[in-house]
C-alpha cells in the first residue's frame, strides 16, 4: 500500500511542476507507471522544476530502457518534435582545404584565438557516474590508468588527480596539491567543484566529490582529458589558434589514439551515437567553442543581446570561464554551436564557422568605422 501511496504522490508532484512550468520536459513526458522504475534517471527534475531536461541516463542501456520516455525528451530537446525518428550518423570528413577555408580571420577575427573542441565519451564497461558510488569511481580511475600511460610515452604530461586515495591504504600516486588543483582551474584546464551544481548533486554524478577526478594533460598543454566529471571522459584540444579545421582534425587524431588503447571501448547507441549522462550531450558529444570579443554587443556589461543574436544563428554564448560564468570586461565571450545530436561532427565546425561570420556582421553594424569584407 505505501508503494502506491508514493506513486500517488509522485504522480500529483509531476502534475504540480507541469502546471507551474510547462517546459519541463521531465515533467511532460513521464507517466505513473513508470515512476518508480526509473526514478533515479528523473530525480533531478523533480527537485530542480526550473530544468529545462530534468533528467540523466544513469547506465549506457538506459535510452533503450527507457526509450518510452527518453525519446519523446531528445525528439524535443533536439528536434523539437516528441515523436523524432532521426538516427545519428558520425563524419569527420571536412572539405578538402582547397573547397573550403575555416580561418577565422576570413570573417573578421584577425588575432589568435582561444579555440576548444572536446567530444563526451563514457566506457561501455561501467554504469554511468549517476550510478556510481565511491569504490566505482576510483575503479574507473585507476582502470584509466595504463591509458594515460600510453598517452604519456606519446605527448609526455601527467595525471593530475584529486582523488585522495585508490581506496584504504592505497596511496594515489598522482594526487596534487589543493594550490595545483586551483591554479589548473584557474587555467581553464580542470573542472571546479561539481557539488556546486545543484543538477548534478540531485542526480548523484557529484557524489563522493574528489574521489575519482583529475585530468591528465599534454606536456605542450593543448590536449587535455577530464575524467570524473558529468562523464567518463571529456576529451579535448585546446589551442590559441585561429584556424578550426587544425584544431578539428588534431582532435580526430588525438581521439583515434585514445580509443585505440586496449581496455578503452566507449559506449555507444544504435540511434543515438556515443552515450552522455545527459541527453544535451548525445551524438557527438561534441562542443566546438572559440572566444570572441564582442564589445558592441556586449556594451551594455552584459551578454543579453549578443545571445539573442547568436541564438538566431544556432550558437550558445557563455562566460569566458564556461556556463554560468561573467563575461570578459572587453567584451569577450565563448561561442560555440548549439546541436551536439542528429549533426554531424564535421557539420558542427561548419556551423561555429557559418554563425560567427554572421554574428560578427552584427557586431560590425554598430561601428561605422570598421570595414570588414565578409
Amino acid at each position: 500500500m505505501a508503494q502506491n501511496i508514493n506513486d500517488v504522490l509522485m504522480t500529483a508532484k509531476l502534475n504540480g511542476i507541469l502546471k507551474e512550468n510547462p517546459d519541463n520536459r521531465c515533467a511532460k513526458y513521464l507517466s505513473h507507471e513508470d515512476v518508480q522504475a526509473f526514478f533515479r534517471c528523473i530525480k533531478t527534475g523533480m527537485d530542480n522544476p526550473d530544468s529545462a531536461l530534468g533528467c540523466y541516463a544513469m547506465r549506457p542501456s538506459d535510452y533503450e530502457t527507457f526509450g518510452f520516455f527518453f525519446d519523446k525528451v531528445i525528439g524535443d530537446y533536439h528536434k523539437n518534435d516528441p515523436n523524432c525518428s532521426a538516427r545519428h550518423v558520425t563524419d569527420w570528413n571536412l572539405p578538402a582545404p582547397e573547397e573550403k577555408s575555416y580561418n577565422l580571420s576570413r570573417v573578421g577575427i584577425t588575432n589568435p584565438l582561444s579555440m576548444r573542441i572536446r567530444v563526451a565519451r563514457n566506457l561501455k564497461a561501467f554504469n554511468l557516474p549517476g550510478m556510481m558510488n565511491r569504490n566505482d569511481r576510483i575503479k574507473l580511475e585507476r582502470t584509466l590508468l595504463p591509458a594515460f600511460a600510453k598517452l604519456q610515452a606519446k605527448y609526455g604530461g601527467r595525471v593530475n588527480s584529486i582523488s585522495p586515495d585508490h581506496g584504504t591504504g592505497i596511496v594515489n600516486p598522482n594526487l596534487i596539491t589543493d594550490a595545483e588543483y586551483d591554479a589548473l582551474v584557474t587555467a581553464h584546464v580542470m573542472f571546479k567543484d561539481m557539488a556546486a551544481d545543484k543538477y548534478l548533486k540531485s542526480a548523484g554524478i557529484s557524489n563522493d566529490w574528489p574521489y575519482g577526478r583529475g585530468c591528465w594533460q599534454s606536456a605542450d598543454k593543448k590536449k587535455i582529458i577530464w575524467f570524473g566529471e558529468e562523464d567518463h571522459l571529456r576529451i579535448m584540444v585546446m589551442k590559441n589558434e585561429s584556424d578550426l579545421r587544425e584544431v578539428f582534425e588534431e582532435l580526430k587524431d588525438f581521439l583515434d589514439t585514445v580509443e585505440s588503447i586496449p581496455g578503452i571501448t566507449f559506449a555507444k547507441s544504435d540511434r543515438y551515437g556515443y552515450v552522455t549522462s545527459c541527453p544535451s550531450n548525445l551524438g557527438t558529444g561534441m562542443r566546438a567553442s572559440v572566444h570572441v570579443k564582442l564589445p558592441n554587443l556586449t556594451a551594455d556589461g552584459t551578454d543579453t543581446k549578443a545571445k539573442a543574436i547568436a541564438k538566431s544563428f544556432g550558437l550558445s554564448v557563455r562566460g569566458t570561464g564556461g556556463e554560468h560564468t561573467p563575461i570578459g570586461k572587453d567584451g569577450t565571450v565563448d561561442i560555440s554551436p548549439r546541436a551536439r545530436l542528429f549533426i554531424k561532427e564535421k557539420e558542427i565546425v561548419d556551423a561555429l564557422f557559418e554563425g560567427l561570420k554572421k554574428l560578427m556582421k552584427e557586431e560590425m553594424k554598430s561601428d561605422p568605422l570598421v570595414v570588414v569584407n565578409l
